[in-house]
């Protein structure tokens, strides 16, 4: 909780600063980068820092944060915390980096508002920056002890086994593990972070979402080609991996982590993805075909056609596995002979039945996840009942609608 002294104060500078809060992230990045530029090597996704991406979602979570200290103390944005602290220990971040960030930040929020930060105002936000700081360094180490490891420790090597083309533009990896050291299996819906030379010699890291369930010995992931569009870059990661990463290659992965997992319940689970957001519905699905379970689950996908449906076999098989399993598919472009199960368009959930008292998980482009939750909603579903995984930095924030 915020001090006595403080909380006035960050009630009363809220607005501005949340009316700044964009100038404020952007200022941040530009200064840190420029007197840390080594941070861009191996820790900050550059292609986010480029589209803006990450310094919107940094806008938004500090933003909330103060709003939750400020408004409901006793109710602070767990979920928020929980997907930041599993991006970061997907990086190896340290603790001593929150000093970093802290003195690039504050010089930021100063820079921006001038003469309005006082001392009295520049130290009630340095009490926000760091009653948050503190809690995610306390869910990190957490997250670091329950897979036995330190930052320093969380990356093995790995050979890629298979490499499966998918679409013409989604390629599915199989790597095994060359480290002697033992691994944990995942979790249904984790991922885990790819660090790759990029061709400028920069390293960079990407995330990845696990597609099958694995015993520690080899695991499986799909990349899709990103284009860019409105005059932004292709994606390069996404790029290298397809036109360079062949079998026998060896590729630095992360242990798994991520906060959007399977319950283990016996609660009905319906998923709804659409394009590459199958990924991580692929994950959940190959867990419970491999666990036996006797759950009702229902898959939702959309897909600009039935072509570019990626892991549509496998998933078919997942449900086929499972007593209680089926799925509904809609496409832009449907194919001459539709199935029974096929619709024409953008996913509709209106003539469809949606199990009692089930659990949901999103995943896709954010305008389609907000169509889905809002219509999930709208039928008496709880939103503590609907979870969503983002790629990339959550611009969203759905926990706080």
């Amino acid at each position: 909780m915020l001090s006595d002294s403080a909380l006035p104060i960050i009630k009363a500078t809220l607005p501005v600063v949340g009316e700044n809060i964009q100038e404020i992230a952007s200022r941040f990045y530009e200064h840190m980068f420029a007197g840390r530029p080594e941070l861009l090597d191996g820790l900050f996704n550059r292609g986010n820092q480029a589209d803006g991406k990450q310094q919107q979602a940094l806008a938004g979570s500090i933003a909330a944060f103060a709003t939750a200290l400020v408004e409901s103390p006793g109710k602070l944005p767990e979920n928020l915390l929980d997907r930041v602290a599993h991006k970061h220990v997907s990086l190896g971040l340290r603790p001593h980096q929150y000093a970093i960030v802290h003195e690039n930040l504050m010089w930021a929020i100063g820079d921006t508002l001038g003469a309005a930060v006082t001392p009295e105002v520049a130290a009630a936000w340095d009490e926000v920056y760091w009653i948050m700081a503190n809690m995610l360094i306390n869910k990190e180490r957490g997250l670091y002890t329950a897979v036995d490891l330190n930052p320093d420790e969380i990356w093995r090597t790995w050979e890629v086994a298979a490499r499966i083309e998918e679409t013409p533009d989604v390629v599915s990896f199989v790597v095994r593990r060359t480290d002697p050291r033992p691994t944990k299996p995942s979790l249904p819906g984790q991922y885990v972070s790819l660090k790759m030379t990029m061709n400028d010699g920069v390293h960079q890291l990407r995330q990845y979402s696990l597609t099958k369930a694995d015993d520690g010995d080899h695991r499986q992931f799909a990349v899709k080609r990103v284009a860019g569009l409105d005059g932004k870059p292709d994606g390069e990661m996404s790029n290298l991996l397809h036109s360079s990463l062949k079998v026998g290659d060896r590729v630095q992965l992360s242990a798994p982590f991520g906060d959007v997992v399977l319950n283990y319940s016996n609660r009905p689970v319906v998923l709804a993805s659409a394009g590459i957001g199958i990924t991580p519905m692929a994950g959940m699905l190959s867990h419970l075909a491999k666990s036996g379970a006797d759950r009702k689950v229902h898959l939702l996908h959309a897909d600009a056609n039935p072509g570019s449906f990626a892991l549509r076999k496998q998933v078919a098989d997942s449900l086929a596995e499972l007593p209680d399993g089926k799925h509904d598919a809609w496409f832009e472009a449907p194919g001459d002979n539709p199935a029974q199960n096929e619709h024409s368009g953008f996913m509709n959930l209106d003539d469809i039945v949606l199990a009692e008292d089930a659990e949901y998980y999103l995943c896709g482009p954010l305008p389609f996840m907000q169509h889905v939750r809002s219509a999930l909603i709208a039928r008496g579903i709880p939103a503590k009942d609907i979870q969503y995984e983002v790629f990339g930095p959550d611009l969203w924030l759905a926990d706080f609608q």
